[in-house]
């Protein structure tokens, strides 16, 4: 079969998938992406792949809410133009894989009309009941201007969603995100976690972190992750948590990875940087030499702090779900996370962990600290989540099911 692949970071969520098909043997494989290939990611060398230029940014003065849709029509131009060499050198491709977040997906059916196009979903924009409106603390006066600016962000989307013979998303929220009829169409398949690596060690050996610490297995470590710190991803309520973490749990070591400059998904801080004013918030009531800034850690360190860890906590808006959640789980952490829908889909309350208000800090503060206290109970979770994750999100299990879709989309067969 040919194999098309499209992402604007390639591989993205496509880098298991692409090896699973170069060990088949039997495949052509070729892939469309802007940025150079990360050597630290490790592809198959049958694997052809082709970057695209952009030819221009966007036009000066342009109505902000046409932005977006510009941006993306620039990159999907570029990527068709692409396309159109592949297909003068007498490409074809028996299935297209495109992740259309950036746009690129647009024009590829004007390439290839007989091609499938399967695309990953990620996300679907809505006014109420996801994340606009859910953080009353930073969400402006609702209008219908942001009604518009919503709306605009999804109308690529639309666009995406008539052309492609099929979707896929990595969970049951994200899907619901999009609109009914559309999720008739959306086959729910995770990326999925190499329990393999992700897992639990009964003595992992210590890690030292940038600033020095040596974190050692039996220390009360608390770990929280985020891409970049910010409220999206609940920041603000572990920041305002760390008083009474710390009065209730005096010995902790406080370790949060991350970057703390700048946002990965929501409005940047108006005033400097929002672990800053969060900190400001909590001067004189915390001893910061019990918390720890680690910054972005290699993927090995990182791991091995999870294995560390007594406890994980975890917060989001309803939005996408991160990969470090599950990677927390599949190490047999103790997670708390937030009582929040793409979280509840996980972690069932007092099973697999503890879920609490996204707005508490003081609940957050007193499920940490009785986990902490009650570490037979944590070791309890910790296994449960484990087993969560094998069961439903082990890698092995979620690339063959992903292998499966191709094969369907590709042959017709789930469009029939």
């Amino acid at each position: 079969m040919r194999i098309l692949f499209v992402h604007q970071n390639f591989p993205g969520q496509y880098v298991h998938i692409v090896q699973r098909l170069a060990q088949q043997g039997q495949h052509q494989i070729v892939a469309l992406g802007i940025n150079a290939l990360d050597a630290n990611r490790p592809l198959p060398e049958e694997l052809q792949y082709f970057r695209y230029p952009l030819e221009r940014g966007n036009t000066k003065g342009i109505h902000p809410l046409v932005m977006e849709t510009e941006t993306k029509i620039i990159r999907a131009e570029g990527c068709a133009r692409a396309a159109e060499q592949l297909k003068a050198k007498g490409f074809t491709p028996d299935l297209i894989c495109a992740h259309p977040g950036w746009g690129e997906a647009l024009f590829l059916k004007a390439i290839w009309p007989d091609s499938p196009l399967l695309c990953y979903e990620e996300f679907f924009y809505r006014a109420h009941g996801f994340d606009s409106n859910f953080d009353p603390e930073f969400d402006r006066d609702w209008s219908w201007q942001e009604q518009a600016r919503l709306n605009m962000k999804n109308a690529y989307l639309h666009l995406t969603l008539e052309q492609a013979d099929w979707h896929v998303s990595p969970t049951h929220f994200q899907a619901s995100s999009f609109p009914e009829h559309w999720q008739r169409r959306i086959s729910v398949i995770h990326d999925g976690v190499d329990t393999r690596r992700a897992a639990p060690v009964a003595n992992p050996r210590p890690l030292t972190l940038p600033d020095g610490t040596v974190l050692e297995k039996g220390q009360s470590i608390i770990t929280f992750v985020n891409r970049s710190l910010e409220p999206y991803r609940g920041c603000h309520t572990f920041l305002r948590a760390i008083p009474d973490l710390q009065r209730q749990s005096p010995d902790a070591r406080i370790v949060i990875v991350g970057e703390t400059k700048g946002v990965s998904y929501g409005s940047p801080c108006p005033d400097g940087e929002w672990k800053d004013q969060f900190l400001a918030e909590i001067e004189g009531h915390y001893d910061p030499s019990g918390v720890h800034f680690a910054g972005t850690l290699p993927y090995e360190q990182f791991l091995l702090l999870l294995q560390l860890s007594a406890c994980h906590v975890y917060l989001t808006y309803p939005f996408v779900l991160s990969w470090s959640l599950l990677e927390a789980m599949a190490c047999g952490c103790a997670v708390v996370g937030s009582d929040t829908a793409p979280v509840r889909e996980v972690i069932r309350h007092g099973i697999n962990g503890l879920l609490v208000d996204f707005f508490s800090p003081a609940d957050l503060a007193s499920a940490v600290s009785e986990l902490l206290r009650d570490r037979d109970r944590a070791a309890s979770f910790g296994a449960e989540a484990r087993r969560t994750v094998e069961r439903s999100y082990d890698l092995d299990v979620c690339v063959q099911r992903q292998l499966a879709l191709i094969d369907l989309v590709a042959s017709g067969s789930i469009n029939a």
